[in-house]
């Protein structure tokens, strides 16, 4: 007996698609990558041709229409998510969209209302959670690997080298926080089970009106701190370090991972004591793609329902707020 397979359309051309959810799709033990839509046939032609995609449109709005696609991969520019995320509900079809899910907090909720009254799912792309790696660093401090959790610390920056990025866009909703920051707040909060209370941040802003350098701290009530630092200007590092009362936990490679790559991680306790624990190579994008397709065909839950996006954007806004007051700080909700 064949397994039911998703039929994915994809919205757009855009590089992530192209380079890793699109694959992981095709890979995927129970979805295929049916349809791509362009504003430019000509482009999705190329774009379908070099990618095994059976069916292209011509428009975002025809393949929503279409009757033998049932969820759809939105990895347009963060100020459009929003609208399309709606469309494609009020069309019946299941969301994946890219991280960040909205511009804010009201935009997830607005796309979460919309889902819930077509019934149909959405969910966010934040693929480094289906990675083994987080699961079983959760799963440490959870367990008290490190006794009480009482410092985060993380990073994420790379360095952007052409000025026309749309990340670097402050009408397409880019920025240092909006595109990589987002990845140290949601592990952050991830981390900590529970949501910061207050945040406070200081930003050196682009020309064009972006963060393209922050740094941040969000507190929790029972005092646990959490720092990061993002950027569209330095060279890369994606990295967090968990510290607790009786030891720490220290991840060097944090968020984009490799498919054929086994990691690693330390817990130290003491000056002389390391623990070391790996993972197996996985492919973090085929295991959120296929987490999603579980949830849709076989009613699986959701593992992190759109509400978990807004709380992340609620974090976000407030940074924002602190950053833009010259880090005063801001609460949270």
């Amino acid at each position: 007996m064949s397994t039911p397979q998703l039929r994915w359309g994809i919205l757009s051309t855009a590089n992530i698609g192209r380079s890793s959810v699109i694959p992981a799709i095709q890979h995927s033990r129970n979805g295929t990558a049916a349809a791509v839509a362009s504003r430019d046939l000509a482009k999705a032609h190329v774009f379908a041709d070099q990618l095994g995609i059976p069916q292209v449109y011509g428009s975002y709005e025809e393949l929503l229409a279409a009757d033998d696609i049932d969820a759809i991969y939105i990895p347009l520019p963060n100020s459009m998510h929003c609208e399309w995320t709606i469309k494609a509900a009020v069309a019946g079809k299941h969301i994946l969209c890219e991280k960040p899910l909205g511009l804010n907090a009201a935009e997830c909720d607005q796309m979460a209302a919309a889902a819930e009254q077509a019934g149909v799912l959405l969910m966010e792309a934040f693929m480094y959670r289906f990675h083994p790696q987080t699961q079983l660093v959760r799963d440490l401090i959870a367990n008290g690997a490190i006794g009480e959790l009482r410092m985060i610390k993380s990073a994420f920056t790379f360095r952007l080298t052409n000025p026309s990025n749309i990340r670097l866009s402050a009408e397409l909703g880019g920025g240092a926080l909006m595109d990589v920051g987002c990845y140290c707040v949601n592990v952050s909060r991830t981390l900590a089970g529970s949501e910061p209370i207050e945040a406070q941040a200081y930003a050196i802003w682009a020309d064009s009106g972006v963060d393209g350098q922050i740094a941040g701290t969000l507190r929790w009530a029972n005092g646990l701190l959490a720092q990061f630092d993002a950027a569209l200007t330095l060279e890369r590092r994606e990295a967090y370090q968990a510290a607790g009362v009786e030891g720490y936990l220290n991840v060097p490679s944090a968020f984009v991972l490799r498919n054929d790559t086994a990691y690693s991680f330390t817990i130290h306790k003491g000056r002389q004591s390391e623990d070391s624990h790996s993972t197996e190579p996985a492919g973090e994008y085929q295991l959120m793609v296929e987490h999603f397709a579980d949830c849709v065909l076989d009613g699986v839950p959701l593992r992190y329902p759109p509400t978990e996006a807004a709380a992340n954007m609620r974090a976000i806004e407030a940074l924002y707020r602190s950053a833009r007051n010259g880090g005063q700080p801001e609460p949270i909700g």
